[in-house]
């Protein structure tokens, strides 16, 4: 009903978002994306949850050429490491065998068919990765490695939580740190001027043309926030709610502090 009443076309902020506001880290982000494309290896991409580590990347993957690319996409990881496997086989179009050693030939070989037959990179991006089993972690590398280790035949980028890094960077994954290639982190929005702008910029995006906040409103959003996109969209939303129910076309500084304390009860 929001959406109606404030002439919306969907949630501000939300997933269905096609072009993200970028101040720079999307297109750092980007960048060390095509390296990746271009020399595969791993890839390590972290942020606090909510910053939008899977917008970023679905952003950045939408217009690769299917003929030379084919990208996967995978973020049940919180099951043991045969189990992961097997979900990649069932993601690559394959039969999972329930023996890890021919599970791993089955992808291995796979993956070696589109790269040498099709010339197709298989990109493979894991979310949610710091829920990974810890044995994972430790024979990974082991799955990477093709052709007495001579060739690179897919590109991973592993994303998720900062915790991540720190349990890549351990000295037992030592063999697994060696391989990555471009490490990539996104921050919060917490400048004042970026966030006006971040703001500014999805509200155009779902059609509102025409101020909702005060400054001190959007300064209220910004702290609360912390700067992170998710917790932005659940506060506006909350509280363009409150507005509507009481038919006010703008978000007074009063309903802002409502929706925060709203959510912070939640």
């Amino acid at each position: 009903m929001y959406q109606s009443f404030f002439g919306l076309t969907q949630a501000p902020l939300g997933k269905e978002i096609e072009q993200l506001w970028d101040n720079g880290q999307i297109d750092g982000l980007s960048r060390q994306f095509s390296w990746l494309l271009q020399s595969p290896g791993i890839g390590l991409l972290t942020a606090e949850p909510g910053i939008g580590k899977t917008a970023a990347l679905r952003q950045i993957t939408r217009n690769l050429n299917p003929h030379q690319h084919s990208v996967y996409y995978i973020a049940e990881t919180d099951f043991g490491r045969l189990d992961f496997y097997r979900q990649v086989a069932i993601l690559f179009g394959l039969t999972p065998s329930y023996r890890r050693s021919q599970l791993w030939r089955d992808i291995k070989n796979h993956v070696t068919h589109l790269i040498t037959q099709k010339n197709i990179l298989p990109v493979l991006i894991i979310d949610e990765a710091q829920n990974l089993p810890y044995d994972f972690f430790r024979d990974f590398s082991s799955f990477l490695n093709f052709v007495f280790d001579s060739k690179d035949y897919m590109t991973v980028w592993l994303a998720g939580h900062p915790a991540l890094a720190r349990e890549i960077d351990r000295p037992a994954n030592a063999a697994l740190a060696s391989r990555i290639q471009a490490r990539y982190e996104l921050k919060p929005i917490m400048d004042r001027d970026a966030f006006k702008q971040f703001l500014s910029h999805g509200l155009n995006q779902v059609g509102c043309a025409h101020n909702l906040l005060s400054d001190s409103g959007v300064e209220l959003l910004r702290l609360s926030s912390k700067g992170i996109p998710r917790q932005v969209h659940r506060i506006l939303v909350t509280a363009l709610r409150l507005a509507t129910d009481k038919k006010i076309n703008h978000l007074p500084d009063d309903i802002m502090k409502e929706a925060i304390a709203i959510l912070k009860q939640g």
